[in-house]
């Protein structure tokens, strides 16, 4: 299968900052741009990136489509990375204008709750995205973005590879390959029945992680994921490092809760990707790419 075109950042690239969902502190985004700064980029901070309100967002919806629709426009801007997630991108999806990114692609990189916008560039556009460290997030930290994985994903350094090294362990052994696609997965769940809803048209390998979900709700969105008809093209399964979600006492109730969601799946299923809601050294995920999977190793 060829692979997909992905933009790229290089060194000296202008990188646009902005917050499509909740409000971010002032002071973590400008550590984080001052992270970027050090690491080679550009940040340009969008109009709306520090705003607060209405409610808990970072602007109306209008004010946060805007700063991503001027982002895109921008010849001189190569990427766009979010401030940090919570929620309020799922509002923005009936505002964005299709052929306007489609004729300006770019790096897009969060986690989270713009899980629901990695799927939207996938569905409307066929965008390669990036699952990856955020700026307020994870930027403003020193170790909260994996180096490796970002200079592979972001800037085009060689292949992007994952496995025990990133956190990866087998649940059920064995070999698949397919597009890498997915995100949060209760983001994924809420998007069902929507027009918005994830597609998989073709072989896919799913990634799925979250952040404060217990076991039976693992369980539980799951078995609806598997119910409404998304499994049927995937191939294998790859779940994001549990620590945000259990405790290490809980650790193996939540993976015979998710075996037990997937008991009639037949593919390879991996645990552990230290990748979106976890604690330093976030790994940037190639959403869009065509990866192979053996056991707990992921290529691409």
């Amino acid at each position: 299968m060829s692979e997909t075109v992905r933009p790229k950042l290089w060194r000296r690239s202008r990188v646009a900052v902005v917050s499509p969902a909740s409000a971010a502190k002032a002071e973590l985004v400008a550590a984080g741009a001052d992270h970027l700064l050090k690491f080679g980029y550009e940040p340009v901070v969008m109009p709306h990136a520090f705003s607060r309100g209405p409610l808990y967002y970072a602007g109306t919806a209008e004010q946060r489509v805007a700063d991503l629709h001027a982002a895109f426009t921008d010849e001189t801007i190569d990427g766009v990375i979010c401030t940090r997630g919570g929620w309020g991108s799922a509002e923005l999806l009936p505002l964005l204008d299709r052929e306007l990114i489609w004729a300006n692609p770019k790096v897009f990189v969060g986690y989270s709750d713009h899980t629901s916008l990695h799927t939207w560039f996938w569905n409307e556009c066929k965008l390669p995205t990036v699952y990856g460290p955020m700026v307020a997030a994870d930027w403003s930290h020193d170790d909260g973005a994996d180096v490796r994985t970002w200079r592979s994903v972001v800037e085009g350094e060689g292949p992007w590879s994952a496995d025990a090294a990133d956190g990866l362990r087998v649940l059920r052994d064995g070999n698949a390959e397919g597009r890498l696609l997915g995100g949060c997965i209760s983001i994924l769940e809420a998007g069902l029945g929507t027009p918005w809803a994830l597609k998989i048209e073709e072989p896919c390998i799913l990634f799925l992680e979250d952040i404060g979900t217990k076991p039976y709700q693992w369980d539980r969105m799951l078995q609806h994921l598997c119910f409404a008809g998304m499994m049927q093209h995937v191939r294998g399964i790859v779940f994001g490092d549990m620590a945000a979600c259990v405790q290490e006492s809980e650790m193996e109730l939540l993976e015979a809760a998710c075996m037990h969601a997937l008991r009639d799946f037949e593919g390879p299923v991996a645990i552990g990707l230290r990748s979106g809601h976890v604690h330093g050294g976030n790994r940037s995920v190639p959403l869009g790419s065509w990866v192979k999977m053996q056991g707990a190793e992921l290529t691409q």
